[in-house]
């Protein structure tokens, strides 16, 4: 399935050369993720990572043949629990470029999509990975404007930050200005 997202926002790390990122002529991968906005007034399900002492989106790496959704529908169910996803619908898409280091490649190009969606109210036990059990990764409720505000602390304290807080930090935000300021307005 190939469409095309509203593109929220595009980076670039200080550590690429912003000059002429052209993918087809860098060891360049394409990573395409999908992340869940699940939201109840002002709380939403995030991730918190004790390593990085931050809060994100849960989502991840959509597999080969798999598409954007089910990509969401399987993350949601392993980080979090979630089951029963229902009214999916696009936010937007958010890319990065970035250092990589791994299998002979220099730069990633990092795709999130982006979808709100429903899901039950019950979570069920996260299936997490080694690397997110190691990390100290666990679902959480959390009010969105405090995560903001913890990003933004961890952001400016904190030099065990990892990459992509930024990128979880600008999606909190565009949340809370486009979706909650309309749930306020209607």
């Amino acid at each position: 399935m190939s469409f095309i997202m509203r593109l929220l926002k595009s980076t670039i790390h200080p550590d690429v050369h912003s000059s002429g990122i052209n993918c087809s002529e860098t060891k360049c991968f394409i990573r395409k993720a999908s992340r869940a906005i699940v939201l109840k007034g002002e709380s939403i399900l995030l991730l918190y990572t004790k390593r990085y002492h931050d809060y994100s989106l849960p989502g991840g790496g959509i597999d080969k043949g798999e598409s954007n959704i089910d990509g969401l529908v399987r993350e949601l169910k392993e980080e979090t629990g979630a089951h029963n996803v229902k009214n999916i619908v696009e936010f937007g898409l958010y890319e990065e470029f970035r250092p990589w280091h791994k299998n002979n490649f220099d730069i990633v190009h990092m795709q999130s999509y982006c979808y709100t969606c429903t899901i039950d109210d019950e979570l069920l036990e996260p299936e997490l990975e080694a690397h997110e059990l190691s990390n100290g990764m666990y679902p959480i409720w959390m009010n969105i404007h405090q995560a903001i505000a913890h990003n933004e602390e961890t952001m400016a304290k904190s030099d065990k930050k990892g990459l992509s807080i930024e990128r979880e930090t600008f999606l909190l935000k565009r949340i809370v200005s486009e979706l909650l300021t309309k749930s306020v307005l209607a």
